[in-house]
């Protein structure tokens, strides 16, 4: 099944200027089909989390979302260096962020948790070649 709506973003390695940027962007659009606010929030903050995840940790990558008549996917796909230890990564409060990103107040370790607690589905998988994400919202029927 084709998409009803697929829009692909690409997030540069470094660029907190633009962070959050992407993640807007898919909230606005959310809201714009109909989704509830409630939805709209978890898909936004799982979306802002990936984009903060490919700023301060790969050397860049893409940020998709898919709107299907019953759900939509999230997924966020990067160039490397890939996490050596994903069951470490995906604890709460555990990080690789150095000190100059934690003192602007990013890395406390909890993107990945983030992620998978707002979605209904989170897949991770990573290699140094990169890391890919996938994250499915399940829609309600009215």
């Amino acid at each position: 099944m084709e998409p009803v709506l697929k829009e692909t973003c690409r997030v540069s390695s470094g660029d907190f200027a633009s962070a959050g940027n992407v993640s807007a962007g898919f909230k606005r659009k959310a809201k714009q089909l109909g989704l509830d606010t409630k939805l709209a929030r978890m898909l936004s903050v799982a979306a802002y989390e990936s984009e903060l995840n490919l700023v301060i940790h790969s050397l860049g990558g893409e940020l998709t979302m898919e709107v299907y008549s019953d759900r939509i996917v999230l997924k966020s796909e990067d160039y490397g260096p890939g996490i050596p230890d994903i069951s470490l990564a995906m604890q709460e409060g555990w990080s690789t962020a150095p000190e100059d990103i934690r003192a602007m107040g990013f890395g406390a370790g909890m993107g990945l948790p983030n992620m998978k607690r707002q979605a209904d589905r989170f897949s991770i998988t990573s290699t140094p070649a990169g890391t890919s994400i996938t994250m499915e919202f399940v829609l309600q029927k009215p």
